[in-house]
Parts: structure tokens; sequence; C-alpha cells
């Protein structure tokens, strides 16, 4: 079996070596992650530039590549012939930092493992809440490697995956695992600042504060806020079913037909 490691953090991202220490027990691994950070860089597809992917030694001297790829071409470059055997699993993680609620939608981690089940390949994404320097991320890799174990003797149904979320405080403080529902969540209250460039041109910045949501009980947002691991499965199955009686009441072919006289 062959996991294939990457993230949104880059390469030099301190949670990449836990976790793959972690999966090393379970499986083989190989690190395939981006040279720099694409955090809320969504699910970019590289078309028009070429993409690099430098074999690198990692620390422990395995085989490990650095790209100039964005998250998702980056698991797509591994499964495509870039690393010689596809993986059996797309582990994507540990990001620094939550995936929440409509978080996910911004995410480059968890586009990194939406690009891994686009090519029929099982995928998990895992990420710690408010991250810190000084955080010992060894039991949430020991964690990881034992969902990721799971998945491998179990599967996914098809189009699915799992967005893990570890709470802020430290291991010996987790209260325990939920299975959860996705919040109502946006990661910032955006507020729009227009400044001027010492050339007197406009620049642009997104500024705002964090936004917790709505804190239902068994939504991922709750789960973490209460200090327990939130795991939610995640389906790509997003056709609104409930909206097809609607829609049909607009009469929309008679608008067409009245286009075409």
């Amino acid at each position: 079996m062959l996991i294939l490691i990457t993230n949104d953090d880059g390469i030099q991202s301190p949670a990449l070596h836990p976790l793959k220490v972690a999966l090393d027990t379970i499986a083989d691994t190989i690190i395939f992650a981006p040279d720099r950070n694409w955090s809320a860089s969504g699910h970019p597809k590289t078309l028009q530039t070429i993409m690099r992917a430098e074999p690198i030694t990692w620390q422990d001297g395995s085989l490990a590549y650095k790209s100039t790829a964005a998250p998702p071409d980056c698991v797509a470059l591994a499964i495509l012939g870039v690393v010689e055997k596809c993986p059996d699993l797309v582990v994507s993680g540990i990001n620094l930092g939550a995936n929440l609620g409509y978080d996910i939608f911004y995410s480059g981690t968890v586009a990194a493992v939406l690009e891994s089940i686009f090519h029929d390949v099982h995928s998990l994404a895992f990420s710690k809440v408010d991250w810190s320097p000084d955080d010992d991320l060894t039991h949430h890799g020991k964690f990881s490697a034992q969902v990721a174990k799971c998945v491998l003797e179990n599967g996914l149904p098809p189009r699915t995956f799992l967005n893990i979320n570890f709470p802020a405080c430290s291991w010996s403080e987790i209260e325990g695992v939920c299975i959860t529902t996705l919040g109502n969540r946006v990661f910032y209250d955006d507020r729009l600042i227009c400044r001027q460039d010492p050339n007197g041109h406009d620049y642009f910045w997104f500024a705002g504060t964090p936004h917790v949501g709505t804190l239902q009980e068994g939504t991922d947002a709750w789960a973490v806020r209460n200090n327990l691991i939130s795991i939610t499965p995640i389906s790509l199955h997003m056709t609104a079913h409930d909206l097809f009686e609607p829609l049909k009441k607009w009469q929309l072919e008679d608008l067409w037909q009245k286009i075409q006289v």
C-alpha cells in the first residue's frame, strides 16, 4: 500500500514529518507537496504554465517531491505518473489551522483531497485548529494514521472523503471524537480595505476578524469548541434535488420558446 502525503502549507511545514512518521507504520509513504504556501487557494487547475516537481531527500532519507504546482495539481501529478506507483490513499495535512464549515470551499488542503477523489483514490484531510509552533503533533499524527488504516481496510463510498479537525487544545485535553456535519462557518467577516501605494495607485486588501459562526450541536465547529475531534464525511453529490419541483414552476421551457420566435 502507498499513501501520498500532501498539504497546502508547503513542503516546509513542521506538520508534515510527524504525519509521515505515523503513516510509515501502516504503509509505504511519499510526500509530494508544493514549494510554497497555498492556504485559502481553493482548487486551481494549472493549464497555461509549466509545473515542476523536484525530487528531494526527506528528513528520514526517503524520496519526496517539492513542486511548483498548487496542492490539487501536486496530487494529479503524482497520480498521473510522476510517482512511479499510483497511491492507494491521499492524506492532506496536517493543516496549520482549521478547515471548518464553509472553509472547505476555500481550502487548499481540501482541494487536494477533492482532486484525489476525482481520480478515484480515497482521501483524508486533517487540520489542527489554532496551531502554534509549540504544538506537539505526534499524537495527532498517530490518530491520523489509525484513521488512514481504517480507510485502507474498509474503503469509502465513491466521491466521498473525510474532513478531520483537531481542536485547539493539547492532545491530553481532547475529550473524544464526534462524527459531525459541516457548520455554518465562514472563516472571515470580510472587510475591504482600499489604500494607495507610493505611486498613487489603488490597492486592495481583505481584512476582518475570524468568524466562528453558529455553534449548533453536532457541527464541526461545535465539536472542536468542545475539545472533540471532528470527523465530517463529505460527498460531492451537490445537486439540490429539492429545487427540481420549484424550478418547474418557473416555466423555463416557455421562456426558451419565446426566445426562438
